[in-house]
């Protein structure tokens, strides 16, 4: 037997082993669309090889990116935003006074998800200093709107109160 041709053989067969174990594949260039999406090149475990990073189109799953695939936060995924309220808009309808002690405020839920709320006033003297601030959670429908009194809370500074300054949004209670 010639021993050259042996080698040469044997080393052909080793490149080509090597190759295969570390994910290089010679068929899948390009940056094309498609099913295919980049290719080409050597793999590794330690690579991102999630969608958002490959250029073109089409998604490209690789054997070793299973642990990682789909957990992207971009995309048309299903998430929470579908069952957790936005915050809902805030109306004053009436300051407080002596003879009612509270701000009357609208709390519109424009959600398809009904939420608890919380609605915030700023009750101010003539200066337009704060007097005091008092919170009330209030309970909205979806799609709907709700009138809430927010109490001023001690009778000594309903008598200062000029002026009531609801926070323009209500933060969902989450």
């Amino acid at each position: 037997m010639n021993p050259r041709g042996n080698t040469l053989r044997l080393t052909a067969v080793s490149a080509l082993v090597v190759l295969t174990l570390t994910g290089f594949s010679t068929g899948r260039g390009g940056s094309g669309g498609g099913d295919g999406g980049g290719g080409g090149g050597c793999s590794s475990s330690d690579q991102n090889h999630d969608s958002s990073s490959s250029s073109g189109g089409g998604s490209h799953r690789d054997h070793d990116d299973d642990d990682d695939y789909g957990t992207s936060g971009s995309g048309g995924g299903s998430g929470d935003a579908s069952t957790s309220p936005q915050d809902a808009t805030v109306e004053l309808v009436s300051c407080a006074s002596e003879a009612s002690p509270y701000a009357t405020v609208e709390v519109t839920n424009r959600d398809s998800v009904a939420g608890v709320f919380t609605v915030t006033v700023t009750f101010e003297d003539t200066t337009g200093g704060e007097v005091v601030s008092q919170s009330q959670d209030v309970d909205v429908p979806a799609n709907d709107t709700a009138t809430v009194r927010v109490n001023v809370g001690d009778s000594r500074d309903v008598t200062r109160v000029a002026e009531c300054d609801p926070d323009l949004y209500a933060p969902a209670v989450r």
